[in-house]
């Protein structure tokens, strides 16, 4: 079949709207893992819940109840977001239907899981997270898909174009939308009396740079993750360690 053909197909209208921040965070997950771990793709509802609430790329960090991730998927199948599926198995697995749902290709998909998963984020912030799912080389490679998903509604400027440019999803719920918008401006610099310099191209070195702090940034968020584990787990210890000891002084006495 010729490209011509395939062009003049109709594509189904994009059904999105505003959804909760667990419904969208159900959705970034599912995206993740096809993309990152497609050997256990579709999630069980167990994985998926793992997966909400992983402590690393994901802000904010989330403690969510396996109920919760399983009202938020009735939720997203009645949207049509979300599709459960049966294998060899008996467990139900689900899958999102997002190319669809969001009217979007695999590229631009990758961007709304990102901003789905962590909210806004600059331009070079995402190029280093998006680049894990799918290959996005440098900011150039990147600022097109931008402009499409802004074009379609997807994406919402925040600051003004250039360096430190901040975007993010426009799936929030209005009241979100507002606060986060208000957040953004408040953190604007104030304006200068005087014209503002040309703006400089983004050199490649400021690219790896911007990679380099947002790797750094990361690795220092799973440090923070791993700490918290291993306090959990001493604290655990002791726990039982002395519930021993007391056991052994009840026998003995």
């Amino acid at each position: 079949m010729s490209e011509a053909i395939i062009a003049s197909e109709p594509t189904p209208k994009p059904v999105w709207q505003p959804l909760a921040p667990v419904d969208r965070r159900v959705l970034g997950v599912l995206v993740e893992k096809a993309k990152t771990t497609p050997d256990t793709y579709p999630l069980s509802l167990n994985a998926l819940s793992t997966g909400c609430n992983q402590k690393n790329n994901r802000d904010p960090v989330m403690q969510l109840a396996e109920h919760d991730v399983e009202e938020s998927l009735v939720r997203l199948r009645l949207l049509g977001a979300v599709t459960e599926v049966y294998g060899s198995g008996r467990v139900a697995r689900f899958r999102h239907e997002l190319y669809a749902w969001l009217g979007v290709d695999k590229v631009e998909l990758a961007v709304m899981a990102e901003v789905l998963l962590r909210g806004p984020q600059t331009e070079g912030e995402l190029r280093g997270r998006v680049a894990r799912m799918e290959p996005i080389p440098d900011l150039t490679a990147l600022r097109p898909v931008l402009a499409s998903l802004k074009a379609k509604g997807l994406l919402i400027a925040l600051t003004a174009e250039g360096r430190g440019h901040v975007v993010t999803h426009a799936l929030y719920l209005p009241r979100e939308l507002e606060e986060v918008r208000a957040h953004h401006q408040s953190m604007a610099p104030a304006p200068s009396a005087s014209a503002p310099p040309p703006k400089q191209p983004l050199t490649s070195n400021d690219d790896e740079l911007g990679t380099l702090r947002l790797e750094l940034k990361e690795t220092r968020e799973l440090i923070v993750g791993l700490r918290r584990d291993l306090d959990e787990l001493t604290a655990g210890y002791q726990r039982c360690s002395a519930d021993l000891t007391r056991l052994k002084e009840a026998l003995g006495g």
